[in-house]
C-alpha cells in the first residue's frame, strides 16, 4: 500500500496543481471538471470547477479538487513534506512555492537534522515542509 494525498481547493485547483507540477516536475495526468460530469453527478458549483485531478510526482501520485465554499475544510494537522536533492534545488522550490505566501512558520534555515529546512503555507492554503537533509543524513553525523 502507498498513500496517495489528496488536497482541496477553493477554485484555484488547476491552478495550484499546474504550479506544483511546474515547480516539482510533476506530469499532470488527468483533469476531470465539473461539467464533464452528469447533471446528476456534479458537486455544487460551476462548469469550470475541479472535481478531480491527478498529478504524478515521483513514484507517487497528488490528487486535487476544489471543494463547494459550504464544504471547504482549511488545511491542518499535517504538511506537504519535499526532500530536495541539493541546497539550489531546495532554493528554487522555495522561491516558487513560497511566493506570496499565506504564511512562513520557519523561515530556511540549518536545523540539527538538515542542512537547510523551512515550513510555511503556499498562496493556495497548502502547508509545505522542504528539507535539504545534505553532509546531515542519518550516519553522516
Amino acid at each position: 500500500m502507498q498513500p496517495t494525498i489528496y488536497l482541496f481547493f477553493r477554485g484555484s485547483c488547476l491552478e495550484a496543481i499546474t504550479h506544483y507540477a511546474e515547480t516539482l516536475g510533476g506530469e499532470i495526468t488527468g483533469v476531470f471538471r465539473n461539467g464533464d460530469a452528469e447533471p446528476d453527478q456534479r458537486m455544487p458549483g460551476g462548469d469550470d470547477m475541479v472535481m478531480n485531478m491527478a498529478m504524478k510526482l515521483g513514484s507517487s501520485m497528488v490528487m486535487a479538487s476544489d471543494s463547494p465554499d459550504e464544504m471547504y475544510d482549511r488545511p491542518q494537522g499535517f504538511y506537504v513534506h519535499i526532500e530536495t536533492p541539493s541546497r539550489a534545488e531546495f532554493d528554487r522550490v522555495f522561491a516558487a512555492l513560497s511566493k506570496d505566501a499565506e504564511t512562513v512558520a520557519m523561515a530556511p534555515a540549518e536545523t540539527f537534522w538538515a542542512e537547510r529546512f523551512t515550513m510555511f503555507r503556499d498562496r493556495f492554503g497548502t502547508p509545505w515542509m522542504l528539507s535539504f537533509t545534505g553532509s546531515k543524513a542519518q550516519g553522516n553525523g
